[in-house]
């Protein structure tokens, strides 16, 4: 329990912060960013079930300023995609072991990761308890150089 713990902080402060790769030589140290892609939204009152390619719906996530950058390029109404372009504050706050996602000051969902490449927003699930109707929101990691 103790090392899932951990594992979860880690890959949580690895979506807000950067990576550093040393090259063979160690002479150029390169950055890269973590940028979070919506690949499906699933859920609803009506049962959606939403694919996104990725650089569709793209979300970044800076520590330093705990801030959310969204770059929405949906162009299709019909599909649920979260938020719309534009830059947002976030907020992480555990409780009883889970994480939650807050964004500009208002609780979206529990947040999950099955792997280090996968985080799930599930708005079903609350730190106030369970609820109903909400969507689950899968993100695919890819990293960037800075």
């Amino acid at each position: 329990m103790k090392k899932s713990i951990i594992y979860l902080l880690a890959i949580i402060l690895g979506i807000t912060t950067s990576c550093s790769v040393n090259s063979d030589d160690n002479q150029d140290l390169q950055n890269y960013k973590s940028l979070w892609h919506l690949r499906n939204v699933s859920g609803g009152v009506s049962g959606v079930n939403d694919d996104f390619e990725l650089e569709t719906i793209v979300w970044s996530f800076d520590e330093t300023t705990a801030t959310l950058t969204v770059e929405n390029n949906n162009t299709d109404d019909t599909k649920e995609d979260a938020l719309d372009s534009g830059t947002y504050s976030y907020s992480l706050a555990q409780v009883a072991s889970r994480n939650y996602l807050s964004i500009d000051g208002t609780e979206v969902g529990e947040l999950t990761f099955s792997s280090q490449n996968t985080m799930v927003i599930d708005e079903n699930e609350l730190s106030t308890g369970s609820a109903s109707d909400g969507f689950k929101y899968t993100f695919q990691r890819t990293l960037v150089a800075e």
